[in-house]
């Protein structure tokens, strides 16, 4: 059958409601939501019920007192994923319309590390501390998964009666279960990018007791929207999101035509951030951003670090598409002003104008350099063979994308700064 029309006619008895939308597979973005009719502003075009989530209820409760007792809401979704072997009717027809390990083989997540060393320093930090979340989830689903494993070759040994009894695995791991370790994880690992790049922000009364960061739930169909930058405010094309004791409801805030594609809002976030996260990089995103912070600390000395920590704008220097952030301003003048014209300047009584000037000198010779950086990152790229060509290429973008916003500010800062 047909996955997305298994999918559907799974959803309808459910109570999954949709209204002038449907699945459809987009080329370059695997299946997103279209328009199936003209859709007016505020219609409610998608409704999933509660009952259709998975969420940390929905794990059955025979996994969860095998796993440790303070492992993440996300490490546990992900276990019942990857320990789902033949799949429930509800798993079936989510399961068939997901990601598939080479889909998301370009998360960096599962990367080399020769092409995670390439990354830009802002999406480095974050798969560092992605990184370790996913080391905590799996050190606790490991032995869950081997246990497992070491079940199911049990059970087919003795089924096709292929083995004799002194070779079913008895204990702990033989050399050949051991073997098999890379592919669990592996498994593991796809399941827990499903969860990392498909789940709802939701919380209940048990979930209020959880971090933040643990308030997901999974819900099939919603799961198809694709990314857009626009907000849903601002009428331009994401759709609001709202839930309540029923489940959630997603409305239009403009109007779509028969075959537009219907999007969602993943958050204000970065081309480092969506690339760690989900595995894309937008081209105009506009909300992507440059950190500078290896370029301007590099230039500031120990005594200037420890004002700018004190006066609260040490670290996350960045520029985006109006150009460089504030806290990148009080920084650049702690090189360029006077100790005194510069805690003018943080205390608000200096407007800065006098050494506009010399920051934006300061500023365009970081840009100059960086954008130096991200042409010879490039050029390395072109030449590696780690990693898969979808990897490499995905690096390259987001290469590309930086150079673009570098250009786009060195030159505006080059018709202000004299004598360049």
């Amino acid at each position: 059958m047909n996955a997305i029309k298994q999918l559907l006619d799974w959803a309808g008895p459910k109570g999954i409601k949709l209204n002038g939308i449907a699945p459809e597979r987009i080329p370059g973005r695997g299946i997103g939501l279209v328009a199936t009719r003209e859709i007016q502003p505020k219609e409610v075009i998608l409704e999933i019920p509660l009952a259709c989530l998975r969420t940390l209820e929905t794990v059955p409760k025979s996994l969860v007192r095998k796993l440790p007792p303070k492992i993440s809401v996300h490490g546990l979704l992900a276990a019942n994923l990857a320990l789902d072997s033949t799949g429930s009717q509800h798993e079936a027809a989510w399961n068939a319309v997901c990601p598939s390990p080479e889909d998301l083989s370009t998360a960096p997540l599962v990367w080399p590390q020769e092409l995670q060393d390439l990354l830009p320093s802002a999406a480095r930090n974050l798969l560092e501390k992605q990184k370790a979340k996913y080391a905590k989830d799996w050190a606790g689903a490991r032995p869950v998964m081997e246990a497992a494993a070491v079940v199911d070759m049990t059970a087919v040994a003795v089924e096709t009666q292929s083995t004799t009894q002194s070779e079913i695995p008895q204990g702990g791991p033989t050399q050949a279960q051991q073997s098999t370790v890379d592919s669990l994880e592996a498994k593991y690992r796809h399941a827990w990018l499903l969860v990392n790049t498909r789940t709802f922000y939701y919380t209940n009364a048990k979930l209020k007791k959880r971090n933040r960061d643990d308030h997901l739930a999974l819900q099939p169909v919603a799961d198809l929207f694709n990314h857009t930058d626009a907000d849903a405010g601002e009428h331009q094309g994401a759709c609001s999101v709202t839930f309540d004791y029923r489940g959630f409801q997603f409305s239009a805030t403009r109007p779509y035509t028969a075959g537009e594609e219907v999007h969602i809002c993943y958050g204000r976030h970065g081309n480092d951030k969506l690339l760690v996260e989900y595995g894309f990089a937008m081209d105009g995103n506009r909300w992507d951003e440059v950190l500078l912070d290896d370029l301007l600390l590099a230039r500031l000395d120990d005594r200037q670090k420890e004002a700018l920590e004190e006066a609260g704008f040490l670290g996350r220097y960045a520029l985006d598409r109006d150009g460089v952030c504030y806290r990148t301003q009080v920084a650049v003048r702690q090189v360029c002003c006077k100790p005194g014209e510069w805690r003018r300047f943080v205390m608000g009584a200096d407007d800065g104008e006098s050494s506009q000037g010399e920051v934006d000198g300061l500023v365009l010779q970081m840009l100059r350099e960086y954008l130096q950086t991200a042409v010879k990152v490039s050029d390395k790229i072109v030449t590696m063979v780690a990693g898969r060509p979808e990897q490499r290429d995905m690096l390259s973008s987001r290469w590309r994308q930086i150079q673009e916003l570098l250009r786009l500010h060195i030159e505006r800062l080059e018709c202000r700064v004299v004598g360049t």
